[in-house]
């Protein structure tokens, strides 16, 4: 059976041994997973040993799900590993893993596709091209992450840790997560239903008052998370009782619990958010500020306030203060790209309201840099240095997405349709910068706009290095 090919080979400035054991630690194939198209894993085996076997769902076009089942069928440790595609789109496909010394401390790695398309001298003609661009683009992202992620794990070098981590199921955890397992941490997840007796989940219900004490003893880390989404929709009816008591409840049983335990974290992060600053129109802000008048604010106030018990036990607690994060995964970006890819998108209201972002690999790394900072203490700003203003985001998304920015949806239909969680959302202008991270030498991934979007969007340029 004749086939087509595809090659992707780049170096990475790390040793071969480092870049073939990040991927069989756990995590890998989620961190490989474009925030643009992401797979959705059912099952594993053994890692990528021969035999082991991965079952995946993609969307090869729109929101259809296919099963894709692949097994591992060669391995040599620290040269190569090869799957190949048992149930799938394609009659044929062998992936081969490949990586090469370059030196002691850099290495090239190739992933080698052989595929072929059901009747494929025929469909090759007609969609060979399409096949090779969409693979260009999701290996480029693979690379980039690969590179990145074994760069920050090395520059902070810190021993493997027990994490306990709450909201697992998130936008951010989803991301953490596999960074943080990848990173050879192992990652135990705060669960509202009662685990498994041999799992790593801890019980944990806000609204009974229950936690599992006994099984978060020597955690080295607690990340909480969770929390009512707030822009699922207008706040009507008892949402904003809910947004305020998942968050003040949830953390006010977790850092008693904490305060409580022999031998408890060495670190509470506690999520927060740059709505405790309130809309500031201009003006710049930085840690600690002033917390705003508004809904928002006054959850957040109240949200950091509850961690109490945690830092009067002496832990080191820190209130990630989280800008909008940005991932076709989810969010803000996710409503966004259907309008903008359309050619619909523009500004919303004035345009002129600023906008505190970040890319969300930047929000796991940022997290990692305040675990390996023992001085950082308190509020951060989880936010890029470069905040730009409402109309320059829709502009710049428009640019990266090669789509004309035509359009403005005026402050009256913001309001009418989504009332106040609209105007302390959408039109609220917080001009926040990352000054602890920025003094701390945390360095971004994606300081500027342009770089986050073509990112997580898959739109890098095919030449830029690693």
């Amino acid at each position: 059976m004749k086939g087509s090919v595809f090659t992707k080979k780049s170096q990475i400035r790390q040793s071969v041994a480092s870049v073939f054991g990040w991927h069989e630690k756990p995590g890998a194939i989620l961190r490989l997973s474009p925030p643009w198209d992401p797979i959705e894993l059912a099952g594993q085996s053994n890692g990528i040993q021969p035999g082991s076997e991965v079952k995946l769902k993609i969307s090869p076009l729109g929101p259809l799900r296919i099963p894709w089942t692949a097994r591992h069928t060669a391995y040599e440790k620290n040269r190569l590993f090869q799957d190949v595609l048992e149930k799938g789109p394609f009659s044929r496909w062998v992936h081969t893993h490949r990586f090469t010394p370059d030196g002691d401390n850099a290495c090239f790695m190739e992933d080698r596709i052989e595929y072929a398309l059901p009747f494929h001298a025929a469909t090759a003609l007609v969609f060979d091209r399409a096949i090779q661009s969409r693979l260009e683009r999701i290996f480029t992202y693979r690379h980039h992450t690969v590179s990145a992620d074994l760069a920050d794990h090395h520059k902070y070098g810190v021993k493997p840790m027990n994490i306990l981590v709450s909201g697992s199921h998130g936008l951010i955890a989803s991301t953490l997560i596999p960074f943080l397992t990848t990173g050879g941490h192992r990652v135990f997840r705060l669960v509202r239903t009662p685990p498994e007796p041999f799992s790593d989940d801890v019980y944990f219900n806000p609204g009974q008052g229950i936690i599992d004490m006994h099984r978060m003893e020597n955690m080295d880390i607690v990340i909480h998370l969770a929390g009512e989404n707030i822009g699922s929709g207008p706040w009507m009816g008892n949402k904003k009782n809910r947004i305020m008591e998942s968050r003040t409840k949830s953390t006010a049983l977790l850092a008693g619990a904490l305060s409580k335990l022999k031998n408890p974290p060495k670190l509470f992060a506690c999520a927060s958010a740059i709505g405790y600053y309130g809309n500031c129109g201009e003006e710049t802000l930085a840690e600690p500020g002033k917390p705003g008048c508004d809904f928002i604010s006054d959850v957040c106030e109240q949200w950091e306030a509850s961690a109490a018990p945690a830092e009067t036990a002496g832990i080191r607690t820190v209130f990630l203060r989280i800008g909008v994060v940005l991932t076709p995964a989810g969010g803000a970006l996710k409503k966004m790209l259907p309008v903008f890819s359309a050619g619909l998108g523009g500004p919303i209201g004035t345009g002129r309201q600023y906008m505190s972002w970040i890319g969300i690999d930047d929000v796991a790394g940022a997290i990692l840099h305040i675990a390996a900072n023992q001085s950082i203490r308190g509020p951060i700003n989880i936010v890029s240095p470069e905040p730009v203003q409402n109309r320059d985001f829709a502009e710049i998304l428009g640019r990266v997405l090669s789509r004309p920015v035509l359009f403005r949806v005026p402050e009256t239909v913001v309001k009418m349709l989504f009332g106040q969680m609209g105007e302390e959302t959408v039109l609220a202008s917080t001009r926040v910068l990352p000054e602890k991270l920025g003094k701390s030498g945390y360095r971004f991934r994606h300081p500027d706009l342009a770089s986050a979007l073509s990112h997580v969007l898959g739109k890098h340029d095919k030449k830029s290095a690693l």
